[in-house]
């Protein structure tokens, strides 16, 4: 057990799907892992473990931003062993050529947080993803984007056009949660990958509906359970 996670060590498997949402959390359990259990309810941050046409999986949510996903995060990969990591979340679009509902597969991710002032003293790190998980996830001839996100800590920015300068640079999209994951992977010498569908881009406006959420969420979960 740890401070938020209430479960005995061994409750989690290797592989852990990560979306933000305590509920999508639970929609993922539910609509897609056979003998689904729950194993954490924590200040109803919900964990399940599962299996899916019989590849042992869990789900945890990570409640939203880079402090809370890196508590939980730093919890699995050094309390309960947990190997791989995968975000399920959504991202805000950069890159002009993304629309809603497209699907951005992380590389690497910046950020403006100051995590990596703590890991690596003197060095602003830009982590990448472990290449085994992203190229068993493009393999399977999946429409994505693949390259660099960001990672920050501001949902309402006082400056509207703060992300023109990194959509020059090639910047696909922007998260709340990707760059801590891959640098706590990292430390802890475990495997991460981040896979967000696009909900809102920021230069027109677009957003998603609530049901193109639930629908885009199913497919992808879908091509990451049998990309495992």
């Amino acid at each position: 057990m740890t401070p938020h996670i209430e479960a005995q060590v061994g409750a989690y498997h290797d592989t852990v799907l990560m979306p933000g949402d305590p509920l999508r959390a639970k929609w993922i359990a539910e609509n897609f892992l056979e003998d689904a259990v729950l194993v954490n309810s924590v200040r109803n941050c919900l964990g399940y473990s599962g299996t899916y046409k019989g590849k042992h999986v869990s789900v945890q949510a990570s409640g939203m931003g880079q402090a809370s996903l890196g508590i939980y995060a730093y919890e699995l990969f050094s309390t309960y062993n947990v190997k791989k990591i995968i975000r399920v979340g959504s991202c805000g679009g950069i890159a002009p050529q993304l629309t809603v509902g497209d699907v951005v597969v992380a590389m690497s991710a910046a950020t403006d947080n100051a995590m990596s002032d703590k890991l690596a003293p003197g060095f602003k790190l830009s982590p990448c993803c472990d290449y085994d998980l992203l190229s068993h996830y493009v393999k399977q001839d999946i429409e994505a984007y693949v390259g660099q996100m960001v990672s920050n800590d501001y949902f309402y920015q006082p400056d509207h056009e703060w992300y023109i300068p990194l959509q020059k640079l090639g910047i696909l999209a922007v998260d709340m949660e990707t760059h801590v994951l891959y640098s706590l992977a990292a430390y802890c010498n475990r495997k991460a990958l981040s896979v967000n569908t696009v909900s809102d881009h920021l230069t027109t406006g677009e957003q998603m509906t609530s049901e193109e959420r639930e629908t885009g969420l199913g497919h992808m979960v879908e091509n990451i359970l049998e990309g495992l």
